[in-house]
């Protein structure tokens, strides 16, 4: 039985090329032919067939909030969730460090994975195929949405609860920025001083690595 069988009925997709699929599940720490072109592309698709969808199904509703719902969509946490409840941990390419981590559990890698399977199925077969497995992974998430409730970000989250509780607000700092131009990785620290609150959150953006560390800090604070 070959190892990706059960990813047929999850992508509703069947890869001719089996080097594509495994370089779509291949961690930069594992190989030099790694994922992170495909993620670059499966990103900038998703964020696209997305935006149609939601075009579609939510005719009367004003930009502002079609943008909210799409980030709510394509936004690391949620590609994680989808990840972990596909067992997409299981068929990851690591590096013995990350293994050793445990970085086939990380959010940040398992969302990167699923924006490169989504840029291997356009790379192999096109806009059609792809659209189609977008539609079979968040079809459920899409049918849950409510234009009306509106959808805070971590660090709104984090900056409430600090105020409700009357403490100053966090402090970000970016750590460092590797990688060339076309695929930085952000590292940014979350500081809340007087709990003595320190997390690093990491981020394709300054922005994302702000909400992760955003929402390490809340994560932190509230099961303290």
């Amino acid at each position: 039985m070959n190892r990706y069988d059960k990813l047929k009925a999850v992508l509703d997709y069947t890869f001719t090329d089996m080097a594509l699929l495994e370089q779509a599940f291949t961690h930069r720490s594992a190989a030099k032919q790694h994922n992170e072109r495909l993620e670059f592309l499966g990103d900038a698709i998703l964020g696209m067939v997305v935006a149609e969808i939601l075009y579609h199904r939510f005719p009367e509703q004003p930009e502002g909030k079609l943008t909210r719902m799409r980030s709510s969509l394509v936004k690391g946490d949620t590609l994680a969730k989808i990840a972990k409840e596909h067992n997409f941990g299981e068929y990851l390419k690591l590096g013995s460090g990350e293994m050793k981590s445990g970085g086939h559990r990380r959010s940040s890698i398992l969302a990167d994975a699923v924006e490169a399977v989504i840029g291997a199925i356009f790379i192999e077969a096109g806009i059609d195929a792809a659209k189609n497995t977008i539609i079979k992974l968040f079809e459920s998430r899409v049918a849950e949405l409510d234009p009306n409730i509106q959808i805070k970000d971590n660090k709104t989250q984090l900056q409430e609860f600090l105020q409700s509780r009357q403490l100053p607000l966090p402090i970000y700092e970016v750590v460092s920025i590797r990688g060339k131009d076309h695929a930085q990785t952000f590292e940014v620290n979350c500081t809340v001083e007087p709990l003595n609150s320190n997390q690093l959150g990491i981020g394709k953006s300054r922005r994302q690595a702000e909400q992760n560390a955003a929402k390490l800090t809340l994560e932190k604070l509230i099961n303290e």
